[in-house]
């Protein structure tokens, strides 16, 4: 008996010994006091068999679990330096696996026609952005450390890492969990927020609510029949136009009324609840859609629609028309001008103006990062053949503003590299046309001079070819990714379009941009998208972050009246009208918080509340008669751009930033 009592002993001995040995979970506490808040770990203490050297290996996964749905940045110190990427994970407060391709650390991105293709990459726990590191991109030699860091860290939110591992063929990423990732409503059901729905019954009164106010008088905007000003009347030719008046540009309606456009993408019904392959995964849904919400997606892949699917709730069988039907009436309450295309092709009476894009026929190929072959043979014709099927229909339809060419082209600031792609790719004319052309010269701006020859003459066939089929029209730009710096192409720019557009992502549209656009063009502006979002719901937080929802709305305002108080803006496009996927839009995994509408089909009530109060002031403040809403946002740094003061020593808790000991 004495025997067994001492072997008990000594087994509780070896036991308690073991759990005081074994190592805790490597945690990172961010500071939401700092700029910057991270912490690195030696490799060596989570994993001590990992290899420094990782070139025999194609991904790194790693075993975490985060508390926010807020980016971060995982980062790897070799003997090349420090280097990482942007995370966004979908599961907050779970246990996950995420697979990341070593190639995203040691190469620059695979081409893209545009810049979201380019550096957003799509996984099944999360999503990965390219653009969002230091640059330091080599081979993974001498690997000894990770690094978790956070900008603006929005409440104190927490990271832990509990293993790395190393793989040669892709091990997909894994959810290890059983509680479902998705309610029955497309909400996050790992993620609590007080406006969150928790029956049908609730969902249907607070649809009734808002149906019982939108049946209420909305705002009066002194809108013209085309939502024009009716403050001011001009010249009048039938069709939208530009026109400089008192120094200031403005649109000018049908009518002759001084116009601005306050529009937002995507206005349709739905459309912001996929979930990529998630109906396969039991675990991942806690209700599965009925089979008319599912569809299978260009790319193969099975997806189900939480929005459309609430539509239904809504609206039953006729779901498509009457909710077109209510998103018009949500426009004309909020102050919105300009609708959509889709809107216009459904509406029954009403009408809003709207904003189309070109076919141009062509199949725009990655590896030419959105340029097109204009020395292919059949180039003209095919643009000749695309318009002309498109255009006659429509040249006398006095709703349409203009067309834009082309979204956010992967090549802008890349000229040199799409050269070296071209030469190194296959047969082609534009690589013929090239190697002529580097004949009498091959040197970096000479690669940049042929880029820029191609790309006016791209839009001088597109412009002539536009204005023979449709002359009636405005040619409003290609929607750049930020306003290129480069004079050329400006130049290039004001002989192509009546309006030069830009998606600017800031916390105002900076006046510096404004006024270059203005001085190096002499055009008006239309800013093609720009958006604010938060983490409360447990999607990212969009590329321009706030602190939460009723910061949205204060954003909004700043942004907006502060654009149109220069006397260049003429239009305005928020990016977006429903919320994007929860767990990623399949064509890049991007799942931003940056909607007016939810998945319920219910709106942000701080954000629409802001679009109205500001709608009502745009005309004078762009007039100059009163200043525009000068209050920022708590959380105004939140940018989701990395700027070059990231790579700094002292952001880092209890680690050396030069190397881990070896």
């Amino acid at each position: 008996m004495k025997n067994i009592k001492i072997c008990i002993a000594v087994v509780a001995i070896l036991l308690l010994t073991q759990c005081a040995s074994a190592p805790e979970g490597f945690k990172v506490k961010f500071d939401n006091t700092k700029e910057v808040s991270g912490k690195k770990f030696a490799i060596r203490d989570i994993n001590p068999d990992l290899p420094r050297d990782w070139d025999e290996y194609h991904y790194v996964v790693l075993e975490f679990k985060i508390t926010t749905a807020q980016r971060f940045q995982v980062g790897f110190t070799s003997d090349n330096g420090y280097n990482e990427l942007r995370v966004m994970s979908y599961l907050p407060n779970a246990w996950n696996k995420l697979a990341i391709p070593l190639r995203f650390y040691t190469n620059l991105p695979d081409p893209k026609f545009d810049v979201a293709r380019t550096n957003n990459q799509p996984r099944f726990t999360g999503w990965i952005n390219l653009g969002g590191g230091n640059g330091n991109r080599g081979v993974l030699h001498g690997v000894d450390s990770i690094g978790i860091r956070m900008r603006v860290p929005i409440g104190n939110p927490e990271f832990e890492i509990r293993n790395i591992t190393l793989a040669v063929d892709d091990p997909g990423d894994e959810y290890i969990g059983t509680i479902p990732v998705v309610d029955e409503f497309g909400q996050h059901n790992l993620v609590d927020f007080p406006e969150k729905i928790r029956s049908l019954e609730q969902l249907q009164a607070e649809w009734a609510a808002e149906d019982k106010e939108l049946e209420t008088s909305a705002p009066d905007y002194n809108y013209s029949k085309y939502g024009g000003y009716l403050q001011k009347q001009v010249k009048a030719t039938g069709f939208f136009r530009t026109e400089m008046i008192d120094g200031r540009w403005w649109y000018v309606d049908p009518e002759g009324y001084l116009f601005l456009s306050v529009g937002v993408n995507g206005g349709g019904p739905g459309g912001g609840g996929t979930f990529k392959e998630l109906a396969k995964r039991g675990h991942w849904l806690k209700e599965t859609p009925p089979e008319q919400f599912k569809q299978t997606n260009n790319q193969g892949m099975e997806t189900v629609n939480f929005a459309t699917w609430n539509l239904f709730r809504r609206y039953g069988e006729d779901y498509r028309t009457k909710g077109t039907e209510k998103n018009s009436v949500r426009m004309d309450r909020w102050g919105i001008n300009v609708g959509t295309s889709a809107m216009a092709q459904s509406q029954q009476g009403k009408q809003k103006p709207y904003i189309n894009y070109l076919r141009l026929g062509l199949e725009l190929q990655g590896d030419l990062m959105g340029l097109a072959d204009v020395y292919a043979p059949n180039f003209a014709t095919k643009v000749d053949s695309s318009m002309k099927a498109s255009l006659p229909k429509d040249k006398d339809n006095p709703w349409i503003i203009g067309y834009f060419v082309g979204n956010e082209p992967a090549w802008i600031r890349q000229e040199v590299r799409l050269c070296n792609l071209i030469l190194d790719g296959p047969d082609r004319p534009i690589k013929t046309a090239l190697q002529k052309f580097l004949k009498n010269g091959d040197t970096p701006e000479r690669k940049k001079e042929f880029i820029h020859t191609t790309f006016n003459t791209f839009l001088q066939t597109v412009k002539k070819t536009m204005k023979r089929y449709d002359p009636n029209h405005l040619i409003l730009g290609i929607r750049f990714a930020g306003l290129p710096n480069d004079e050329s192409i400006m130049n290039i720019c004001r002989n192509a379009f009546d309006v030069v557009s830009v998606n600017a992502y800031d916390l105002a549209p900076s006046k510096e941009m404004l006024d270059r656009a203005l001085r190096m063009t002499g055009l008006p502006v239309m800013i093609g998208e720009y958006h604010f979002g938060t983490v409360d719901r447990g999607m990212a937080q969009s590329l321009w972050q706030v602190y939460n929802q009723e910061d949205r709305g204060v954003a909004y305002r700043y942004y907006t009246e502060q654009g149109y108080s220069h006397p260049a803006l003429i239009g305005t496009s928020y990016f977006i009208w429903t919320d994007q996927d929860l767990m990623g839009r399949t064509i890049d995994g991007e799942n931003y918080n940056c909607g007016i509408i939810d998945v319920t089909d219910r709106p942000y009530k701080y954000q629409v509340e802001a679009m109205m109060e500001t709608a009502k002031r745009l005309y004078a403040v762009h007039s100059g008669e009163i200043e525009p809403f000068d209050q920022t946002p708590l959380n105004a740094r939140g940018s989701g751009r990395v700027p070059d003061q990231w790579d700094t020593d002292d952001i880092w808790e209890g680690y050396d930033w030069l190397r881990a000991p070896r």
